[in-house]
């Protein structure tokens, strides 16, 4: 999204949760987890107002009025929450739907029960939650700048780091360590490149389009690796 919500790294250990932005922080900080005790805070109250307005309006011309109207909080109670405005309204979004994201991304791949079924489920289920989001859906459309300075040069490759450093632990059940970082990247440029450009011809949020990728493409590469000296 915005050139300040990039500040914070996130870390992931295998099957916990973490975040659906493209948006990756810059490394040295840590990922504040919203957890599920500040469900009825004023904190989450207003971030999933101003996930709203930015469905309905994005970025640029959501204003921290428009954000406390949604809420129903008063403008000095937002900021009360968020000293920092409307950018620590926003880094507090990005942080929250991450962990989000990756939380719902943990289940969908811990339940495979091979290395095809957790390609799948991982492809297949991060092309559901992030063309499905809302508001990341208005940004893509109306404000794409914002998402492609942050899948551009050193931006992309933090994107493909935290992508990476998330998935490997659950294709480790079958690969060694740096087996399992490449093939977690290079799905993670699947996922990155359809989000993109969806194509007509293939469709990252079903399940059988996925499997014809993940056996024709995926699959080779990964023997090759095994038994590469």
């Amino acid at each position: 999204m915005h050139a300040e919500l990039s500040r914070q790294t996130i870390t992931v250990a295998p099957g916990a949760g973490a975040p659906v932005v493209p948006v990756v922080p810059a490394a040295g900080k840590t990922l504040r987890h919203l957890g599920t005790d500040d469900r009825s805070s004023q904190r989450i109250r207003i971030v999933d107002a101003t996930l709203v307005c930015l469905a309905r309006q994005g970025v640029h011309k959501t204003t921290f009025d428009d954000i406390a109207r949604q809420s129903g909080f008063s403008r000095a109670t937002v900021y009360r929450a968020f000293p920092g405005g409307k950018e620590a309204v926003l880094a507090a979004v990005v942080d929250t739907e991450l962990a989000r994201f990756f939380s719902q991304l943990a289940v969908a791949m811990g339940g495979a029960t091979d290395i095809e079924d957790v390609l799948v489920a991982g492809i297949t289920e991060a092309a559901r939650r992030l063309l499905d989001h809302p508001a990341l859906g208005y940004v893509r459309v109306h404000e794409a700048g914002l998402v492609t300075q942050h899948l551009a040069f050193a931006e992309m490759d933090r994107v493909l780091a935290v992508a990476s450093t998330f998935a490997a632990p659950f294709l480790g059940r079958w690969l060694e360590r740096d087996q399992a970082m490449r093939a977690a990247e290079q799905a993670a440029r699947i996922v990155l490149t359809y989000l993109g450009s969806p194509s007509a011809d293939i469709d990252l949020t079903d399940a059988a389009d996925v499997t014809h990728i993940v056996q024709r493409f995926m699959l080779p590469g990964i023997q090759a690796l095994r038994f590469a000296p």
